[in-house]
């Protein structure tokens, strides 16, 4: 616990901690705040508060959005930080929801001061290279825990889950560690200056952010808060893969054309059976591979030659839609999921399998549309 002032209190918390749960009351109760400020964005929020609230809307707006991959990560995190608060006997979070019940029992307002959590998992995916990514995906999917029993000590000193993840794993993932925890530092300390205004405040965050907090909070506040615009801002995609996808159906149009033109028709069929084949059969095995159902991917096979066409749609996103509905998700399957005691529930649930799908046929579309592009070119060549 770091006292800044007199009216604003920084309180480190384990987030699977009844030690911690325990202190925030205490802390609310006799500090009497004017406003407590939460570790929290929109979106958690709601996951921890209607930990059942996934609906099948839900889902279809993620796949139009292309937040499947995302919020794929996102759940292996928080699996993550569930098994470690079944280790430590309390519910990951239970400190953040106790701040927020006790705050609105006392009739004190509540602020949410975390950067949404999907801006947060794009910056850093976005920073990471290929052996950082697998690294993480490794330690997240399929290593095991070394050691399950997690004294109580250890989390308060390192609790947050991003920082527990990471914090040890800078050498594993340095550049995902900066935007995971030195960013969300940075953006932490701006949000509180952006309301230090609003009276005795009493901020519960994660333990392992305090120093970084209480380090930004003694820079001038404009510097700390000029930050924030640039934090919020979800990284710029690279620009091969658009021209990659936007170059080979100009390239497959353009042969299709000049073997029209020169009247051949051999190797005009060819090129189109290879385009169809490839595409189809790579986007059908991705849906395949994550347990689609067989309508999903006859669905994703037959637009995966139309989609690759055209850098605005996406084959996983019919494949995923199609899974959606022939195998809708129930209410059971959206607690299931969210509680993701097993990895093996990506592929087992109902949600995991629509959020599977979508991401595996895409993937599969993108690497059929890349070969089938490099076979046309070579055919083209010879």
């Amino acid at each position: 616990m770091i006292d800044v002032d007199e009216r604003l209190r920084l309180v480190g918390t384990a987030h699977v901690s009844t030690q911690s749960v325990d202190l925030v009351r205490r802390q609310i109760e006799e500090w009497g705040p004017d406003l407590v400020a939460v570790e929290l964005c929109p979106s958690r929020m709601a996951a921890l508060t209607e930990p059942d609230s996934l609906e099948s809307e839900d889902l279809l707006k993620i796949i139009n959005e292309g937040k499947s991959a995302m919020i794929l990560l996102q759940s292996a995190l928080a699996a993550q930080q569930r098994r470690m608060g079944i280790a430590a006997g309390e519910q990951p979070g239970a400190e953040l929801l106790a701040a927020i019940e006790a705050a609105e029992h006392a009739g004190i307002p509540i602020e949410m001061i975390d950067r949404d959590v999907v801006v947060t998992l794009r910056r850093a995916w976005a920073r990471m290279g290929l052996i950082e990514k697998w690294r993480v995906l490794n330690a997240l999917l399929w290593e095991e825990d070394e050691d399950e029993d997690v004294s109580i000590e250890e989390m308060l000193g390192d609790s947050d889950l991003l920082s527990k993840l990471l914090e040890d794993a800078r050498e594993v993932a340095p550049n995902a560690g900066e935007v995971l925890i030195d960013e969300r530092d940075a953006f932490l300390a701006g949000r509180i200056q952006q309301i230090r205004g609003k009276g005795r405040i009493l901020v519960v965050i994660g333990a392992g952010h305090l120093s970084g907090v209480a380090h930004h909070l003694g820079e001038p506040a404009m510097e700390t808060t000029a930050r924030l615009t640039e934090l919020r801002l979800e990284p710029k995609k690279p620009t091969w893969p658009k021209a990659v996808v936007m170059v080979i159906p100009i390239l497959l149009l353009g042969a299709v054309a000049l073997m029209g033109y020169n009247g051949q028709m051999d190797d005009l069929r060819q090129t189109a059976e290879t385009w169809l084949v490839m595409n189809a059969l790579l986007a059908g095995l991705g849906v395949l591979l994550a347990r689609g159902h067989p309508l999903s991917i006859l669905v994703g096979a037959v637009a995966s030659p139309i989609t690759s066409l055209n850098p605005a749609l996406a084959a996983g996103w019919f494949a995923g839609y199609t899974q959606l509905k022939v195998a809708a998700p129930t209410g059971k399957d959206a607690q299931d999921f969210l509680a993701l005691d097993e990895i093996s529930l990506l592929w087992k649930n109902r949600v995991g399998r629509v959020l599977m799908v979508t991401v595996m046929g895409n993937i599969g579309s993108s690497l059929g549309a890349i070969l089938a592009g490099g076979a046309i070119i070579g055919m083209l060549l010879s």
